[in-house]
């Protein structure tokens, strides 16, 4: 596994980290036995960076991750969890949750904490504002917490201020070579680079949407260059290739992306793809921003939906529409999202409250774009035959 030099507190980071939001599951929680053995295996071959949150897995994944590094275990990683803005009124609040997550993760430090999510200036002001990075630095002084940092979906403009409004010890942002110019940005991957914060690239693989079932123009170009390389692999290896990445985080579900993910991070060297890799980027991403209609990398900030709307799915199966040119599209959305469900999930359900929408990294609006995954996958047969299909499966 190679290592990529923290130069600010002098940590040999993996190139590699490990996300831990999409652990591998059994019966709608974390199968435990795999997923232990994953982490502890991705242990042993080098991954030292792990990377969970408070709500991750139903606010199980520091519980499991805590328990999965017992036996000697935590001591040959760092730990990266998170304090969610949204959830702190008063300094209070924040002290509550660390506490908690200290006690979830088995451990009485945090190697690396952030402010989970900042989507813009004012929501710095106000962790500002109640004392909550005054506290985090006598934390990180008495040794409870060693780096301060944040996780950003916003504007450029925003992550430019944020990044400069305080001195970081570290920044985490959504970078994959669909959202060169999205967020943060590469313009702001080089801005903390150059103040000398480390960056943690998350989403590598826009939750997936860069290694499955891409168009065939897709999976043609990256093969003119080689075919025995994955899409996976080619938009891993587009991440590795920026200098100013520090640890990229990847959330691997199976163990076969776990070994896939470590033999490509044991070449991951920076400033390494020819010229002719990088015009193959180019093509690609030509071809997907043509078809790609909502902008989402199923995250599930914006979950759960009060009206019961599987947001993520309803967007997945109306970007697969028009990324794939599945014709069958209706069906798998029917099937999904409602004929075998016990609590149907589809778009048509929506009450329009907006929760999701304060919540979505993406700044999606989310509420007009269900009602147009409403009209195109539901149409007005929708409902009675979903209604056959139920009673047919004897679902209530």
């Amino acid at each position: 596994m190679m290592t990529r030099l923290n130069s600010k507190n002098g940590d040999k980071l993996s190139v590699l980290g490990f996300g831990c939001m999409r652990f591998p599951a059994k019966g709608g929680s974390i199968d435990e036995s795999r997923a232990t053995a994953m982490v502890r295996d991705a242990i042993e071959k080098g991954v030292n960076y792990f990377d969970t949150a408070y709500f991750y897995h139903g606010g199980k994944s520091e519980s499991f991750l805590g328990t999965a590094l017992e036996g000697g275990y935590r001591e040959k990683v760092k730990i990266a969890t998170k304090l969610p803005p949204f959830m702190v009124n008063k300094l209070d609040n924040a002290k509550k949750i660390l506490a908690t997550q200290l006690s979830k993760l088995k451990t009485d430090y945090i190697d690396y904490y952030l402010l989970h999510m900042l989507t813009d200036k004012p929501m710095f002001d106000r962790m500002v504002s109640l004392g909550v990075l005054e506290w985090l630095e006598s934390l990180k002084e008495a040794g409870t917490i060693r780096n301060i940092g944040f996780s950003f979906h916003g504007s450029k403009s925003d992550f430019e201020k944020i990044v400069k409004a305080y001195p970081w010890d570290f920044c985490q942002i959504q970078y994959n070579y669909m959202d060169e110019n999205n967020q943060a940005a590469k313009s702001g991957l080089q801005l903390a680079a150059s103040l000398g914060i480390p960056v943690m690239v998350m989403e590598p693989l826009r939750g997936g949407k860069l290694a499955d079932n891409l168009p065939s123009e897709v999976v043609k170009a990256f093969q003119s260059y080689d075919t025995g390389r994955s899409p996976a692999e080619w938009a891993l290896r587009w991440v590795w290739n920026h200098p100013e990445v520090n640890v990229l985080l990847s959330g691997m579900s199976t163990e076969e992306q776990l070994a896939d993910n470590i033999r490509i991070a044991g070449t991951a060297e920076a400033d390494s793809l020819s010229k002719e890799e990088l015009d193959v980027f180019e093509k690609v991403k030509t071809v997907m921003r043509e078809r790609t209609k909502i902008p989402c990398t199923a995250c599930g900030y914006c979950m759960p939906c009060p009206a019961g709307v599987d947001i993520p799915g309803c967007f997945s199966c109306y970007n697969d529409k028009y990324l794939l040119n599945d014709k069958t599209i209706r069906l798998r959305y029917m099937q999904t999202l409602g004929a075998l469900s016990v609590k149907p999930a589809n778009a048509s359900q929506c009450k329009e409250c907006g929760k999701c929408e304060t919540h979505c990294p993406q700044n999606i609006a989310i509420r007009s774009q269900l009602k147009v995954v409403s009209k195109e996958l539901e149409g007005i047969f929708y409902k009675p035959v979903m209604g056959i299909a139920r009673k047919l499966m004897k679902i209530r």
